[in-house]
């Protein structure tokens, strides 16, 4: 397929995304950062991390997308006395055959609201580990194919907070984007003012668009061209968090442990999803820049020595794409 082709076809399959940002905006105020990332989940078919502090309208635009989709949907309050077996399911005995039958949980839908996710102890957040890399369910000694499309959309408060328990790392790399939500504008809360300071605002979408587009899409996101030095790119900037005292000496004590390969693919998945979300058949550098720090924010650790002089991972990734050379 010649790269006009596959424009015309983006032009005639992306139809669905402004649909879907309208749809989701009758509900939601400004987050046009979110929202997008939220499509670009979607569109590379990963999981996505929404950090925030309470009352910033994380769940509500989660449910706006599902209400936007024709999909199943479930909400998971996650607490700390929360059990694997309330999101997975668990095998039930049968007294009248004599056998133990599976009872498959919640988690068999499409759409996943993990809401306060860092509030269940480890035990039930490793016990997604499987359903979240390999879309499948183990009960006794059966495996359960998960619904398509499925992901995992979590909320969590910051971990400073009283009762949160930090996430594993082998479980923060699961998440495709881990995405800081902050606080509206104030024209956009004199809008939510507005719109929802009474008894019954309005919560509920519409269906507008079907998984099949969805599914549509992602075939055209994985043919969207990258050119050689946009590739050489990525993978510089994924060194540079691995070996940062090669471009910037100060980064030397304050990098723990950079992104892995995960990362890569990661961030050039996501860079084609921003060029199809963009109409564009081609990557670019900016593409990739966009999408940086939702990429990498949760696969780079810091020392001791950052957390002390209170550096965050976004500032460092500032650092990282200020010295790698753009082509």
């Amino acid at each position: 397929m010649t790269t006009e082709e596959l424009q015309e076809r983006i032009a005639a399959t992306s139809g669905w995304i402004t649909s879907v940002k309208e749809e989701m905006g009758r509900v939601l105020v400004g987050q046009e950062s979110l929202v997008d990332r939220l499509i670009i989940g979607l569109l590379c078919n990963g999981h996505i991390l929404l950090e925030g502090v309470p009352g910033l309208a994380k769940t509500l635009a989660v449910k706006a997308l599902s209400g936007s989709l024709e999909a199943s949907f479930a909400r998971f309050q996650f607490t700390p006395d929360l059990l694997p077996a309330d999101l997975l399911g668990t095998m039930v005995y049968n007294p009248q055959e004599a056998k133990f039958s599976p009872k498959l949980g919640p988690i068999f839908n499409n759409l996943i609201l993990a809401d306060e996710i860092n509030r269940a102890p480890a035990k039930v957040q490793s016990a997604l580990l499987e359903a979240m890399q390999e879309k499948q369910v183990t009960l006794a000694d059966t495996t359960y194919r998960l619904p398509e499309p499925f992901l995992v959309l979590a909320t969590q408060n910051p971990i400073d907070q009283e009762g949160t328990y930090q996430l594993p790392e082998a479980q923060l790399d699961r998440f495709l984007l881990k995405v800081s939500v902050g606080y509206p504008s104030k024209e956009e809360e004199l809008i939510v003012l507005d719109r929802m300071a009474n008894s019954a605002p309005v919560y509920r979408t519409k269906n507008v668009a079907t998984p099949q587009q969805v599914a549509e899409s992602r075939s055209h996101v994985n043919q969207i061209y990258i050119d050689p030095a946009v590739r050489e790119y990525i993978v510089d900037l994924i060194r540079a968090t691995r070996f940062p005292a090669k471009i910037d000496a100060g980064l030397k004590h304050l990098i723990r442990s950079g992104a892995s390969p995960r990362g890569t693919i990661n961030l050039a998945l996501t860079a084609r999803a921003r060029a199809f979300s963009a109409g564009r058949a081609f990557v670019t550098p900016q593409d990739v820049k966009d999408m940086v720090h939702d990429v990498l924010r949760h696969r780079i650790l810091l020392t001791y020595e950052a957390e002390a002089e209170e550096v965050t991972t976004d500032q460092i990734l500032d650092r990282v794409m200020a010295k790698v050379p753009v082509p």
